[in-house]
């Protein structure tokens, strides 16, 4: 299928899989508006996607305040036009036993795993329906598949959103509305940096790996939906 000149949001895209799938978007010439809450890192992924033949907006925004995503998914109609791609990729984790965490860090990470991706899809996913069509690509983790120890808040989030996720893909597909969940094993991000997790960084899946996929997704045939996307380190020791 033929992205050049579509309209994406991708959220979470300063670092890791959410730069990745902008700058991969944008040399496909799909024009992206790109949310986060780091105005420096944002800036950055401005400064490398200034060669690319996509049009790129940022903005700093914090995906769990739905006056914040309103406004920026406003801003991104009025420059780049119809939102076609919704990237749900915000996120972030407290690795912490349930007997070690306390409630407001549960509740911060279920606001952006979970709410900011509710957020995210209400405020775009309504004019998909009435426009007859449209991608949304939200990125769960297979720990949302399979706790671990220390991921009662993590692994929680990423549950819901696959429980989010399919319950949407039935709502929506009726009006050509495509819903693929993703769900990374181990990925060099940011998202090991200070946790107690140590993978082998140069064996696990790389952020370009994820957004390789994504792509592939979204350039799949219109009659064709894959739902859900598992994606693991070929060789991870």
């Amino acid at each position: 299928m033929e992205l050049s000149g579509k309209v994406a949001l991708v959220t979470g895209a300063s670092s890791g899989i959410g730069k990745a799938v902008t700058l991969t978007l944008l040399r496909e010439g799909v024009n992206v508006a790109a949310c986060a809450r780091s105005q420096y890192r944002l800036d950055e992924l401005r400064e490398e996607a200034e060669s690319l033949p996509g049009t790129l907006i940022i903005g700093s925004v914090d995906v769990g305040a739905e006056d914040q995503m309103h406004a920026f998914v406003e801003k991104a109609r009025m420059l780049l036009g119809t939102i076609n791609i919704v990237i749900a990729n915000a996120g972030f984790g407290i690795m912490k036993p349930l007997v070690e965490m306390k409630l407001e860090e549960f509740d911060e990470v279920l606001s952006t795993n979970v709410r900011g991706v509710w957020i995210t899809l209400h405020q775009t996913v309504p004019a998909m329906v009435e426009q007859g069509g449209g991608d949304v690509i939200i990125i769960s983790s297979l720990s949302g598949k399979s706790g671990f120890a220390g991921g009662t808040a993590y692994s929680a989030s990423k549950f819901a959103v696959r429980g989010l996720a399919q319950s949407l893909m039935h709502e929506v597909r009726q009006y050509d509305v495509r819903v693929v969940a993703v769900f990374p094993g181990s990925t060099d991000t940011r998202f090991f940096d200070g946790t107690p997790l140590s993978p082998d960084r140069d064996k696990i899946l790389t952020s370009e790996n994820v957004a390789d996929v994504i792509l592939h997704a979204l350039h799949t045939p219109r009659r064709a939906l894959t739902s859900e996307i598992d994606i693991r380190p070929a060789n991870p020791k």
